[in-house]
């Protein structure tokens, strides 16, 4: 993983160089679990927002499901920015293999990724964990637990063949943890199982971008002025 820098995307995690680059956008300021500790060892999450000039929307998360924090973040601040992609080429390589198959043992969300590593990489496409999953493979703080879920980052720019939309869709079935797969056009992002069931029925898929959420029939039609960054 580089440290090279780039405006960062949706799900990217961000390593700070100083703790006081966060800026909550709730009144009160920081809560107290979010402190200059915990700043300096945990990653931000880049949201799909819309922040100032020089700067970036991300969330804080802490150890609990319930310590989360938006906000945006200074971009000269960001020291090191590690991408989903980033995460799932470690995953069998060097010292993360090791980390890996000891985190397997005790958590079903790492045993599963592991398994699921040839079937998403056969696919072809840009891919690679988020959520608590990429947190911990990232910073190595304790945010899984057994019950802990699954979630997958898909980057799918143009709309891929209907074969792979159900390979993708199959990865989900008899899963030792809930798996959720997130699908990002570039303009914004939508849940594989949503886009799936309207599309059987006809209706829309909502596609979150940077300035709003669309409700769309083709999530890969989002109107211009609406697109994320």
């Amino acid at each position: 993983m580089d440290g090279a820098f780039r405006l960062p995307r949706p799900h990217d995690l961000l390593f700070l160089r100083r703790h006081d680059a966060f800026t909550p956008w709730a009144e009160g300021g920081l809560p107290d679990w979010l402190d200059a500790a915990w700043m300096m060892q945990a990653p931000l999450v880049a949201r799909r927002a819309l922040a100032g000039s020089g700067r970036a929307p991300a969330g804080a998360r802490g150890l609990a499901r319930k310590q989360r924090c938006a906000g945006e973040v200074a971009l000269d601040a960001v020291a090191r920015r590690v991408t989903p992609e980033q995460l799932a080429a470690s995953l069998t390589a060097g010292a993360g293999a090791g980390r890996m198959a000891e985190g397997a043992s005790t958590l079903p969300c790492i045993a599963v990724l592991l398994a699921l590593v040839p079937r998403l990489s056969g696919l072809g496409l840009d891919w690679g964990p988020a959520g608590g999953v990429g947190f911990w493979l990232a910073s190595g703080l304790p945010v899984l637990r057994p019950g802990s879920d699954l979630d997958l980052l898909v980057r799918v720019p143009r709309p891929p063949a209907h074969a792979t939309l159900i390979a993708l869709g199959a990865l989900q079935d008899e899963s030792a943890c809930r798996i959720d797969i997130q699908l990002d056009t570039g303009a914004g992002g939508f849940a594989l199982n949503e886009y799936q069931r309207e599309s059987a029925r006809g209706g829309k898929v909502l596609l979150k971008t940077a300035t709003g959420p669309l409700l769309l029939a083709d999530p890969w039609d989002a109107p211009a002025t609406r697109a994320a960054a």
